[in-house]
């Protein structure tokens, strides 16, 4: 099997190691727009002749159709969200199956009948959250008769010995990105109604809650995004939901902090005047912060992953809990962040790519991706999911 991998950053470099390692794979095209320092890791990595390193330049299609020529069975597209929307369109033009770590928007969502039509999988949505999450959300909700509350989280943070910063928080994704998902409207269903955040609310007292998670302890819940987007994928009545909202962690006192800054204005969209230079609020905080919230090399991140589900199950009551929980592998250095969403992308091309999965068209890991087979594949590599009933 061939493997076309655009973007090698924090999480394609774990999705490198992964498909190196794997026995299927014969051949590893890795494209960056930085060739030399591709390659340098490539070498220093010792991932000898299986790896070949190949400039991209996403901006160009003629740069993208190159790689697509080289006869991939199937492209892992780890670039910047802008571009996801073309290189589908470019992995369907060539007849390549394609797996992203990425919310699908309108853009991919559009090649769903051309895709199916050519015989391609489109899998996007397949990385950690959107991702493990939603293989999860989709076991937890089959596994009920009827539904009344659906509440998931997914977060990564440093282990609390490592939060050792005014944020206790240490970047294992772009810091930029991470500003721009601390100004997102919410949606969610609260005791039978539903409630939009507005973007400028999120940190507000009254969305945040509290919740325990054992071994790592107290952690605050961040409104993430629309949750109710999910109600007709499910195939669940949304006038039976009492409570329904997904969620990130951080430690206590998180939130607090963000939630003065937003009242200042420092994560507003418009960008402010300053001796006549027009300067984006978010990327200078990106650029002041981030090289003082690193990560040192025996400090560990954390992710979590966690869906509960309520309802009835033949007619009796009954609530079921499915969790991850990943950390920094030392040894390789990769941090559980780059761990769980990296492998979960090269995990989904696996499949494809040796027929574990068939169906053709734009997929969800919702409803598509079979539990049994993902979550084995995940503890292969030491990624746990745990279950829970009451």
């Amino acid at each position: 099997m061939k493997i076309l991998l655009l973007g090698v950053g924090m999480q394609g470099k774990a999705t490198l190691h992964d498909l190196v390692h794997h026995d299927k794979v014969d051949e590893v095209i890795a494209a960056d727009w930085d060739l030399a320092s591709l390659a340098a890791y490539v070498e220093n990595k010792r991932y000898g002749a299986k790896v070949r390193c190949e400039h991209v330049d996403a901006a160009n299609p003629e740069s993208i159709k190159r790689l697509m020529q080289q006869g991939p069975d199937v492209v892992i597209d780890l670039l910047p969200v802008s571009f996801h929307g073309s290189v589908a369109a470019a992995a369907v033009e060539h007849k390549i199956h394609l797996v992203n770590a990425s919310y699908a928007g309108p853009d991919v969502k559009q090649l769903a009948a051309q895709a199916k039509a050519q015989n391609v999988t489109l899998l996007p949505e397949f990385g950690m959250d959107p991702g493990i999450d939603l293989v999860l959300l989709g076991q937890a909700v089959r596994s009920l008769d009827s539904i009344e509350e659906i509440i998931s989280y997914g977060a990564g943070f440093p282990e609390l010995e490592a939060a050792n910063n005014p944020l206790k928080y240490k970047v294992s994704w772009t810091f930029e990105g991470v500003l721009k998902s601390y100004r997102r409207a919410g949606r969610i269903i609260r005791d039978g109604k539903i409630v939009d955040i507005e973007e400028t609310e999120m940190f507000s007292p009254e969305n945040i809650h509290e919740i325990e998670i054992e071994g790592l302890g107290k952690l605050e819940g961040i409104p993430n995004g629309d949750a109710l987007k999910y109600v007709e994928l499910l195939g669940i009545e949304r006038s039976a939901l009492t409570n329904m909202g997904r969620y990130t962690l951080r430690w206590p006192g998180h939130c607090a902090f963000w939630k003065t800054l937003v009242d200042l204005h420092l994560l507003d969209d418009e960008p402010v005047i300053v001796d006549g230079v027009a300067v984006d609020r978010k990327r200078f905080l990106a650029a002041a912060i981030e090289p003082h919230i690193q990560y040192r090399a025996n400090e560990r991140d954390v992710v979590v992953v966690r869906v509960e589900v309520a309802g009835r199950k033949n007619g009796q009551k009954k609530r079921v809990a499915y969790q991850m929980i990943d950390k920094r592998d030392l040894e390789t250095g990769l941090s559980g962040m780059s761990r769980t969403v990296g492998y979960t992308d090269s995990i989904g091309a696996l499949m494809i790519g040796t027929g574990q999965i068939t169906q053709r068209g734009l997929l969800s890991p919702v409803n598509d991706i079979p539990y049994k087979l993902f979550t084995q594949e995940l503890a292969k590599r030491d990624i746990q999911v745990t279950s829970e009933i009451q």
